[in-house]
Formats: C-alpha cells, structure tokens, sequence
C-alpha cells in the first residue's frame, strides 16, 4: 500500500527522470499488506515469550511445529485458568471475620410472664361452660370424673353438645391390612371399659367441615393430653375473640403481685423500668428495659451482682387448667425494637429454683445484594410489617402467616396483630374458620405458601447466646427465715412455700463480645492480581503484552476489512466489471465520444508519443477508472490505444482518492483505466 501515489503520477516532463528515492514515504496510519507481514512483525517485536521463535527457527519445520504448538497449548492452558478466576469471581464467594471487642454493654430486654392466663369477667360464664363441657369429655372417653366440676352442674353431654360444635370424639384406626391381628383375650375385654391414653386402635380428634359441608376431615392426636388440650385452645380462642379489649382490669397489672423484688446493677427498679402486657397463653407479661425505658441500663462490669435480679411469685390461683399446664414462669432475652415472641426463643423457669442465665452478646453482619439473600431493613421484602417494629425473620413469617390467613378464611388469627377493618375469627361469624386454619397450618409448615422463600434473613443481626445455672432455692437452713420476710412484706402465704417462689439472675458473663462480618473472598483487585499471575506463568509478560495483542487483533481486522472492501469494489465499482468493458471503450472511435470526456486528441497536428509517454503508459492503472476533464486539443497526447489493457486490481494496493472536480462526480459514461491514464499524461516539449 505504500508508495502507491508515485506509481499512479502522470509522465514527466523530462525524458530522463531523475532516480526515485529508496526509501518509502511514511505515512500516519499505515497497515501491513498482508498477513503473512503482520505476523512477522508481531513474532518479532512482541514482548511475550516465545512468540519470537515461531519466525526465527522458521527453515526448520520441526522446530517451528514444536514451538507452535507449545505456544497454543500455554496459551489454552492461561485462558483456561482465566475461565477458573472468572467463574470464581461471578460466584461471589464471601471470607467469614471474627472480631473480637470488649467496651461497655447496652443491657438487652427481658420479657417474663407468670404463665397464669387471666380469666376475663366478661367471658367468665362462657369459659365455665367450656370446663364444664372438657369434663364431661374427659369422663365419657377416659372415665376420669372431677367432683369439682361435675357435682355443681351436672348436665349431660349431649345437652352441652347442642350449643358447642366440633365435639371431641374418639375414633377407630383401621387395622393394617398385611398383619393379622392377635386374638384378644378375656383379660383384653375387659380392659375394654376403662381404656388408656395410650391404646393403640384409636385416636382423639375432632372433626372441621367447610362452609357447605361438602369437605370435611378429622384433626386427630395419638396423646389423649394433646387432644384436649388442643380442642380446649381451639374454644378458648373463639371465646377470646368476642372481646374487643383482651388487656386484663387495672388491678390485675401490678407489677407487686407478680414480683416480689427487683434490682439491676445493685439498684431497685421502679415502675419506669418496665412496661406490661397481657399474653392469650402466658397470662400477664412484663418487659424490662424495653423501647419504652427513657434511659437503657448499661452494664460497665461482667458478673451476677451487676446484672438483673428477679424473686418472683408462681403460684397459680385462678389459672385454667386445661389451657396451663406448668407452672413457674417464661423468659425471654431480646433486644430492645424486637418483639417478644415467647413461643420461639422463651424458656421456663422451675419453681422453688434459683436460675442464673449468663450472657454472651454476639453481632452478625451479612452481605447483601450478589453476595447474599438478605435485606437490610424489610422494605424490599413483599410482606406488610404488622407488628411496627424492627424487621427480623419471625416478624415478617408471622406477618406473612396473618396475610394469607385472612385472605383465605376471611379473618384474623387471634395470637397475631389485628390489621385495619378485620376481625379476629371466631366460629359464630365465621363457622368454617376452624377447617380454613388447620389447612393453612399443613401449608404454611410445608411451605407452600411462600413464607419461608419471602421472608430473607436480615443483613444485621445481634443475638444474645444464654447458659443457665440452676441451684435450690431457697436453702433448708434459710427458707424459713426468708419466707417470713416475703409473707410479712409481700402477703405470701406461708404453707405455699417452696413451690410458691423462684428467683431469676440475668448477667452478662463478660463484656467482651464477638462480631462475624462478611467480607467478599475475591474482589476486582485479587481477580486482576490472579489474572496478572497466570499470565506471566505461562508467558512472562506484562500489562503492555496486553496491549500488544489488543493491536494484533485491531490489524487483523482492519486488514480483511480493507480487503473484503477492495473485492467488493472490484466486483461492483469497475467499469465494465473487467476487461472486456474496457475493450470495448478502447475500441471506440474518440470521434463518437462527446467533447467534454474526450481522452484523446484526433488532431493531425499532435505529435506522436515519444519514449517517455510510452513508459509511464505502460504502468499498473489503478483499481478504479478515473474521468478527468478533457483538456484542450493543443495540449493532448497522441496515443495508441492498443498499446493498453484493462487488467484486474491489484489487492496489494490501495488506490489513491480521486481529486476533486474529476469525472467520477460527473454524469456521462465511464472511460477505460488506460485511456484515463493516457489522458491525464502532460504533453512533451514542442522540438
């Protein structure tokens, strides 16, 4: 391509041209002519190792394969690698860090309930009708009889039945259909009438039904005790419902009646350290050190002295029976914006025991966006918050629960907040209610109700890791003294004693505390440190190689653009489309040609041409017909135009652009290469 404007310059003036220059005129943007030339160049000039020896040992063949194929195999090997980094880097892996810190402590919440539901007055009637009802049950199916109950209002059972629905029934559980049964003996029947909790023929439940009846099943349990605990919760809470306010009297919330002494770093609490609740299945609740504390207690020294100290009260006057079953007391250690969800993370304390619960306060930060499923404050989440309060995993699941149970059932789960303009389900509006649940229930625990997928674990976590001690307390040798001084002080019954009282101690075992954060395992700067790695492990070369590359791959393009371009110009662009258009130009008299695209001269006065004419006559024509103008008869050359041809282009060269004003923008037909060429030689000297 270079020197290409010398070869397409008109004849000189002189016969004898002085000697062209041997060195070739650098142009701005120059390319190679081939791709043999390119390649010799890059081999020779390139900073990568052992690309030099694909050329120099090029007259011996063997070397040459040798040395090729160890190139492209280190070369597949290194992007082979690359792919390794790569995948490693999308897969957005992430280092755990553990540190470890030690600083003054916020002290966390503590929720504690006396396990005693309240018996509302405005339900009161409702509730012994209900107790009435279960011991009638427990009678007919397990021949237990209770005086205390039975012998105030005896009423038969299908009487009660009439007003309360889903009665508890004992069914039959069809026998395997492989074994054959044993023959029952005598002893075996007679045992028939006074069965036990645990036979194994038949089950206790209760059957649901849907709005028409047209669907109906048996929510059954092989423990007698859970059946009716269960079937006396599932009236209980239809009962609970029918109460707009479920908080107890005024009087019932004293917080005297429950606890019996308090202290928190060596200092007595008052009223401002705690704020109360009432519980549907743990009765009156008191939450210590809450939202709601104006000032957080904060604790500068580890140890059970410099912690919370609790004497409380567990003895359960009016409890219900059938709905509690223990005794004591339940605890919860939480942070300050969660709520207290007592059925997850509480505990029970023993009456007539000392427990001493320390503490290790631990921090987990998590990664977001590609690194991890997490969200940083539920707002991404596609669930409401309807406990208002700080996202974590239960709130949004139990949110998540209440949503699909009022869109399928038409109300709302009574142990979950109440949304707006929805009531809490009972079955004398909402009689099918019961049936809806336990359906929603099997669906929510196998979670096809998307719950557990919706609700991502939050990016922020601070959690609090427990270890109880337990001791007798009070000691043989110091309760009576101390129950003296509770029955004087606090009105405790003496003959309660020991299973009347216990005592709770909540400390923090050191103040040091352990932070696991998230950190991604290979970030931009490791990738570009590996990816600089392998490359100089198998070529021994740098940033710049790079580029060296980039600039061989950018030629290769350029150059089969270029050529692609000439085929395609050689193809549509030449006049004639080969030479045979241009014989047949050449055999054209110039006479038949209009004045204005004349070549020639067909003036007997022009001289004929003489040797230098014929020279630069006969070079290469470029690969595109060029029209000039006609010059004046005096100025024109007389020429032979059998002494040209039209050859095909040349795809070594690239042509020179045509100069403005030339016969290419010009209407008119196109002139032969050769008479082009000709026509734009200058006229010789006059002799």
């Amino acid at each position: 391509m270079k020197g290409e404007q010398r070869e397409e310059q008109g004849l000189g003036p002189e016969p004898a041209a002085p000697p062209q220059p041997t060195e070739e005129e650098e142009a701005l943007i120059e390319f190679h002519r081939s791709y043999r030339d390119l390649f010799q160049f890059f081999c020779n000039t390139t900073t990568i190792h052992g690309a030099i020896r694909l050329v120099c040992s090029q007259h011996n063949r063997m070397k040459t394969a040798f040395w090729a194929v160890l190139w492209l195999c280190a070369f597949g090997m290194m992007y082979w690698q690359f792919g390794q980094l790569f995948g490693e880097y999308f897969g957005y892996p992430v280092s755990l860090n553990i540190n470890l810190d030690s600083d003054k402590l916020v002290f966390p919440a503590v929720t504690i309930c006396n396990l005693n539901p309240y018996r509302y007055t405005q339900i009161k009637e409702e509730l012994e009708e209900l107790d009435r009802i279960t011991e009638q049950t427990l009678y007919d199916l397990y021949k237990y009889n209770s005086s205390n109950t039975l012998g105030a209002q005896p009423r038969g059972r299908r009487d009660l039945r009439e007003t309360w629905p889903h009665p508890l029934e004992r069914l039959a559980v069809p026998a395997p259909p492989s074994r054959a049964r044993p023959a029952r003996s005598a002893a075996s029947i007679v045992r028939d009438n006074n069965p036990q909790v645990n036979w194994k023929d038949w089950k206790i439940g209760f059957q649901l039904c849907n709005q028409n009846k047209s669907d109906c099943f048996y929510q059954t349990y092989s423990s007698g005790v859970d059946a009716v605990r269960e079937w006396y919760r599932f009236h209980y809470i239809n009962i609970l419902s029918r109460l707009g306010d479920t908080s107890p009297s005024p009087g019932e919330d004293m917080l005297d009646n429950f606890i019996f002494a308090c202290r928190f770093n060596q200092a007595s609490c008052n009223q401002a350290n705690y704020s109360h609740f009432h519980h549907p299945m743990y009765g009156n609740c008191y939450t210590f050190n809450g939202k709601n504390n104006s000032n957080l207690w904060m604790s500068s020294m580890p140890g059970i002295k410099n912690g919370l100290s609790l004497t409380l009260r567990t003895e359960q006057n009016d409890f219900i029976p059938l709905l509690s079953t223990v005794t004591g007391a339940r605890v919860m250690v939480h942070g300050q914006d969660e709520p207290a969800f007592m059925d997850d993370g509480g505990f029970n304390l023993r009456p007539g025991v000392e427990t001493s619960i320390s503490m290790r306060k631990e921090a987990l930060d998590r990664l977001g966006g590609n690194y991890g499923d997490c969200t940083k404050n539920g707002s991404d989440v596609p669930v409401e918050n309807l406990y208002l309060s700080k996202y974590t995993q239960q709130v949004c699941i139990r949110s998540c629960f209440q949503e699909n149970m009022i869109k399928e059932c038409g109300c709302a789960y009574i142990f979950y907040p109440l949304p707006k303009n929805v009531e809490f389900c009972d079955y004398r509006k909402h009689n099918s209610w019961g049936y809806c649940y336990y359906k929603l229930q099997d669906a929510f625990s196998s979670d096809r109700l998307g719950c557990f997928t919706k609700c991502r674990k939050p990016c922020s976590v601070t959690s609090y890791k427990l270890s109880a001690g337990y001791s007798r307390w009070p000691s043989v040798t110091s309760q009576d003294w101390i129950f003296r001084m509770l029955s004087r002080q606090n009105n405790y019954t003496i003959s309660n004693k020991r299973n009347g009282v216990a005592k709770l101690n909540i400390f923090f075992k050191e103040l040091k505390y352990k932070t696991n954060s998230e950190s991604p395992s290979v970030t931009m700067v490791t990738l570009l440190s590996n990816l600089g790695s392998q490359w100089s492990l198998w070529f021994g070369s740098s940033v710049l190689s790079v580029v060296e590359m980039a600039e061989l791959i950018f030629d290769l393009l350029v150059i089969t653009f270029l050529m692609l371009l000439r085929r395609f110009r050689s193809r549509y662009w030449s006049p004639g489309r080969g030479g045979r258009g241009a014989q047949e130009v050449a055999s054209t008299p110039a006479s038949s040609l209009p004045s204005h695209f004349c070549p020639y001269s067909t003036s007997p006065s022009s001289p004929p041409p003489g040797p230098a004419t014929f020279s630069a006559s006969t070079a290469p024509p470029p690969a595109y017909a060029t029209l000039g103008p006609c010059p004046s008869p005096s100025n024109l050359v007389r020429t032979d135009y059998s002494a040209y041809t039209l050859e095909e282009p040349c795809m070594g060269r690239t042509p020179l652009p045509a100069a403005p004003g030339s016969s290419r923008d010009l209407p008119g037909p196109r002139i032969p290469d050769s008479a082009a060429a000709a026509a734009a030689a200058p006229p010789l000297p006059e002799p």
